[in-house]
């Protein structure tokens, strides 16, 4: 007798990608609590714009900012879970770095408004986040969404080829 098990509703392309930017921002977090990965270590305050932390030698990072990126990147696995979450978090989620990306422009680098702090090269990289996440969403989402094809329990279904002889239960 042959058994075999499936997960109703695999992931979509767009539940990929959040997946997968979700988990870029949790390796972001995470690599920048590392020394070495990132320079000037010893530099690394709680928060503000006199962190002078690199990332990569390059992004300017707080614990505050990292800790950002680890929850954000949380938030991007755990909504990948669905294709709805998933455009979601794609979605506002660009919108978030493109605030952001304003927002180091108008405040620059070396203001105490600068909070999280970020440096040129963190704002030009929340331009492209926030471009490339939203484009995501919208070239991914044109797919059909799996719910809508079945129940959209993600439930775990089984199918036996052969009938049990009776009294066995399936073994």
């Amino acid at each position: 007798m042959a058994a075999s098990i499936r997960r109703a509703g695999a992931r979509t392309g767009l539940q990929k990608a959040a997946l997968a930017t979700g988990a870029v921002f949790c390796l972001a977090g995470i690599l920048g609590f590392i020394p070495g990965i990132t320079s000037h270590y010893d530099a690394l305050h709680l928060a503000g714009h006199a962190s002078g932390a690199l990332l990569l030698g390059i992004f300017q990072v707080s614990v505050l900012h990292n800790s950002v990126h680890l929850l954000f990147g949380l938030a991007g696995v755990l909504m990948s879970r669905s294709h709805p979450q998933a455009r979601n978090f794609l979605i506002y989620g660009g919108v978030i770095y493109l605030v952001l990306w304003l927002y180091g422009l108008l405040v620059g680098d070396t203001t105490p408004a600068n909070f999280l702090p970020a440096n040129d090269a963190d704002n030009w990289l929340h331009l492209v986040l926030g471009l490339a996440m939203i484009a995501l969403a919208i070239m991914l989402a044109r797919g059909p969404d799996p719910a809508a094809a079945g129940d959209g329990s993600g439930a775990v279904t089984s199918s036996t080829a052969t009938s049990s002889a009776p009294g066995t239960r399936g073994r």
